[in-house]
């Protein structure tokens, strides 16, 4: 009464099976196993000195273009003259 048995787990493990497939159950395994081995990877990492360490290398980013950009190419550019307003 107080806790999971072994029947109600194996009630659970059968519908998970049944909501998700097995195929993509077991690639969903598959992620997570490769978490685990990136996370051991790296607690391992951080254990050697820094000149044993392998560093990615970084991919430069391109500029963001922050041009404001009009909605007819080929209207004339607004005036700012305040006497040409109406």
């Amino acid at each position: 009464m107080g806790g999971f048995s072994l029947w109600h787990i194996l009630i659970l493990a059968v519908l998970v099976l049944l909501l998700f497939g097995g195929n993509r159950f077991s690639t969903m395994m598959g992620d997570v196993a490769k978490g685990l081995k990136s996370f051991k990877q790296g607690l391992t990492d951080e254990d050697k000195p820094a000149d044993q360490r392998q560093i990615p290398p970084q991919q430069p980013q391109a500029p963001i273009d922050i041009t404001p950009r009009r909605e007819d190419p080929t209207a004339p550019p607004p005036s700012t003259d305040d006497q040409t307003r109406s």
